[in-house]
């Protein structure tokens, strides 16, 4: 390909008849033709050879064809057809310098090529110059009569022709005018014209239908070298704007985008080498076809390798994208423009096609990002109406309100998100992510309500729980007539509170009546199942109840204080009524009474088991007499309320029995044991003879007074000795137990008596050697020394028989 410093050319067909494709590529590139669309213009020229056509291109349009040499003689110059771009008009305009016809070198093949070298020009031309020597106007036998038959010859061949602009250049004008030769000149085409065979559908077409036809004259270029070429600058002016309305080619039809003007002809140029005829309107949708096609594959391509693109696809994999469809749609839309831009010239119905096309490939490609941010989107939304949500219910709000005002506002919300995510291009329907949302919100709605409710019944249950329990538990306990009307009671109050509190809470969740009142009493029934469970825990333990209510009974008296067995107690009364209150406990526990109904259990335990006069009369009775407890079952009492069965209560007293005989065995022992500790001082009759027979021994001890003394100091000694032994209650067990127990204890108490009375012998000497007189005999006022003795000594033995050790005196001072 040749350059200069403005213009470019290459050789678009060689001498062979090869298409250049290659050069062609590479020259659009280089007059950047592609963004012409299309305002650009094809001129090409033919005449005879070595008529100064490529001279006359070069003059006319700054090209840089190559010229014959005059001083070398007439020759081919110009072999197949060469394509060059005019210099500094606008708009762009493109020539073809055609080879000569009736050339030598051809031979006989020049007329094959000549026609399909015509039918190329008039295919893509939009402006034919015919380069022919003035002196060949009129002629009959003139070289261009030859070449006007063939342009109109091949004229035919094409089904829908173009209107093209034949421009005859009349070369080496003589003296005569133009108006002059302008007439014949055209008088000689309409009869070439109207000589040619044409198709029917042709018959009468006039020649202005398919050529614009216009006449110059220009002088030699050789012997008027000056005026030639004043008249060539003058031509030049009219090729600007030559496409423009009034202009040489200014009505031309069935234009080619200048993107697709390379495939058009190397298209053109291949059915013309294979001798068909050339369809110029389906040639037109098959170009545009192809080169629409090719621009929506670069687009797509191009799309896919966007930076943005790239950045935003792998950004929505790990979250929502602000603004994701505005930034979406703007890639996309510079893209499609892109493609509009570049196709804009081509077959309307193939353009849009292709657009179509190029949209929904952009479309099916870009969707998962779309599907991407409609699930962040989506799951954002729904962990945002859980917050919210959560928030309103502890803020107080009513469970029903806040799900409603929640659920509306975040779905609003997504709405507004889809809204900003939405693609224009694409008709996609969110409907279905939306009813996800919306399904996925109303679950968690129903899950937090179904935990809300649990919540709330089991907090009402646990305050039941806690208010029946223990109250029903120290009821039980305390079993009288008047136990399970309070349990009633109990159970009635606490049952309405519970209740009210509930159905207050529940007014929140907007749940119908039904479904109210079937919770309602279900807490209802959990609260008697409290005191059922609670009443039969309790039952479990009846006969541990019972012995601890007669062991109370008995073992203290109305003042709660520990019973001692003086020997005045009536045990026989005592056991009677700590069994009474006992079998009063028996009868509470033995059913469930929270429905107000009558029963006789106590009176059938009673008789059966206390009563004296029915016990004996039941011994009394044969083996087949009826007995009121032997069944499983109560008068009067639902098996489903019964706690204890009459056999088991049988069971029960008969082990209760036993296991309290002990007790009472044991307080009519210690009473018996207390009457003869009691009973220790001798008969009056042995007193009457001690007092007779020791007379004369009293006397004595009258005359004696240190006997006296003796005596005395003798009884303290045993009064401390019987203190710290603790005789009488060593004998309260019985008189073996009391001996063998006082013959351990007897040495060890009189060695620690005696040790007692040395350390308190030893006192006065050791620390208070200047006694003061006063205080000694105010000792003497008080007592004798033998007093403070004595009471130093049973203080020790006291002590002793407490568990402690002796402890010293105080002494005074």
């Amino acid at each position: 390909m040749a350059k200069s410093e403005e213009c470019c050319s290459t050789q678009l067909i060689d001498g062979d008849g090869i298409f250049n494709d290659t050069g062609i590529d590479q020259f659009i590139k280089e007059v950047k033709l592609g963004e012409c669309g299309l305002s650009y213009a094809v001129v090409s020229i033919m005449g005879p050879q070595s008529s100064g056509k490529s001279t006359l291109l070069n003059n006319l349009f700054g090209t840089n064809f190559r010229e014959m040499d005059a001083f070398k003689g007439r020759s081919q110059t110009t072999k197949g057809i060469w394509l060059a771009n005019c210099a500094g008009i606008e708009p762009c305009t493109l020539v073809m310098d055609l080879e000569g016809t009736d050339g030598r070198e051809r031979g006989e093949d020049d007329t094959a090529f000549e026609k399909q070298s015509a039918l190329f020009a008039l295919a893509v031309s939009d402006i034919v110059l015919i380069n022919m020597w003035c002196h060949d106007i009129g002629r009959e036998q003139a070289a261009n009569k030859p070449l006007l038959k063939t342009v109109f010859q091949v004229m035919m061949r094409l089904f829908s022709p173009r209107k093209t602009t034949l421009m005859f250049v009349i070369r080496d004008k003589t003296r005569t005018p133009l108006e002059n030769l302008e007439p014949v000149l055209r008088e000689d085409i309409q009869k070439i014209w109207d000589s040619v065979p044409k198709p029917q559908a042709h018959k009468e077409t006039p020649l202005s239908e398919f050529f614009n036809v216009e006449v110059v004259a220009l002088s030699s270029y050789e012997e008027k070298e000056a005026q030639f070429k004043e008249q060539v600058a003058n031509l030049r002016q009219r090729f600007f704007h030559s496409i423009a309305p009034g202009g040489l080619a200014g009505d031309r039809r069935g234009v080619v985008p200048a993107s697709g003007f390379s495939f058009s002809a190397q298209q053109i140029w291949k059915v013309i080498k294979e001798n068909k005829d050339l369809d110029l309107p389906a040639h037109k949708v098959m170009v545009a076809t192809v080169r629409c096609e090719e621009i929506a594959n670069e687009k797509y391509v191009g799309f896919t390798a966007n930076e943005n693109w790239c950045l935003l696809e792998e950004t929505v994999q790990s979250g929502p994208i602000a603004g994701f469809g505005k930034k979406l749609n703007s890639i996309l839309y510079t893209f499609l423009s892109e493609y509009d831009a570049e196709a804009t010239y081509f077959d309307e119905g193939v353009r849009s096609a292709k657009r179509k096309q190029l949209e929904e490939k952009l479309l099916q490609l870009v969707q998962p990002a779309y599907q991407s941010m409609l699930g962040h989107l989506r799951s954002g939304t729904l962990e945002k109406f859980k917050e919210a949500f959560e928030k309103a219910l502890n803020g107080g709000e009513g469970f029903s309100m806040a799900a409603r005002n929640c659920t509306e506002s975040y779905m609003a919300l997504f709405d507004e998100g889809c809204a900003d995510v939405v693609v224009e291009l694409a008709n996609w329907d969110s409907s279905r992510v939306r009813d996800k949302l919306r399904r996925d919100i109303e679950a968690h709605v129903a899950s937090v309500r179904a935990a809300k409710l649990s919540e709330l019944t089991s907090s009402y249950e646990a305050k039941l729980n806690e208010a029946l329990s223990g109250p029903v538990e120290a009821l039980l306990d305390g079993a009288s007539n008047e136990t399970w009307p309070a349990i009633r009671k109990l159970l009635q109050r606490e049952t309405e509170s519970a209740i009210s509190g509930l159905s207050s809470a529940l007014s929140g969740f907007d749940m119908d009546e039904q479904t109210k009142d079937k919770m309602l009493t279900s807490l209802e029934d959990y609260a008697r199942g409290v005191v059922e469970a609670k009443a039969r825990e309790e039952a479990g333990r009846v006969l541990i109840r019972m012995k601890d209510r007669f062991s109370t009974l008995f073992s203290h008296d109305s003042d709660s204080m520990p019973r001692v067995w003086t020997g005045k107690e009536d045990i026989r009364a005592i056991t009677k009524t700590a069994r009474s209150a006992s079998l009063k406990l028996l009868s509470v526990m033995a059913a469930i009474r929270l429905d107000d109904n009558a029963d006789n259990i106590e009176n059938t335990l009673s008789s059966a088991l206390v009563d004296t006069k029915n016990n004996a009369a039941v011994t009394d009775r044969s083996i087949t007499a009826f007995d009121p407890l032997a069944s499983s079952t109560w008068e009067q009492v639902a098996p489903a309320k019964t706690l204890i069965t009459p056999v088991q209560c049988k069971s029960l007293w008969r082990q209760f029995r036993a296991e309290t005989e002990y007790s009472v065995t044991q307080a009519i022992s210690a009473q018996e044991a207390n009457k003869r500790n009691n009973n220790w001082l001798p008969p009056p009759w042995a007193i009457v003879a001690l007092i007779v027979l020791g007379f004369n021994e009293f006397m004595t001890l009258l005359r004696n007074p240190l006997y006296l003394g003796v005596i005395f100091v003798g009884f303290l000694i045993m009064k401390a000795l019987w203190v710290q032994l603790d005789i009488s209650g060593e004998f309260r067990n019985g008189a073996l137990p009391g001996l063998l127990s006082l013959s351990t204890k007897f040495l060890p108490t009189v060695m620690n008596l005696l040790r007692k009375l040395a350390e308190e012998g030893q006192i006065p000497a050791n620390n208070n050697p200047q006694r003061n007189p006063a205080v000694a005999s105010k000792g003497f006022q008080n007592g004798s020394p033998s007093s403070d003795l004595s009471s130093s000594a049973s203080s020790g033995v006291t002590s002793s028989g407490n568990g402690t050790e002796y402890s010293s005196p105080t002494k005074e001072d």
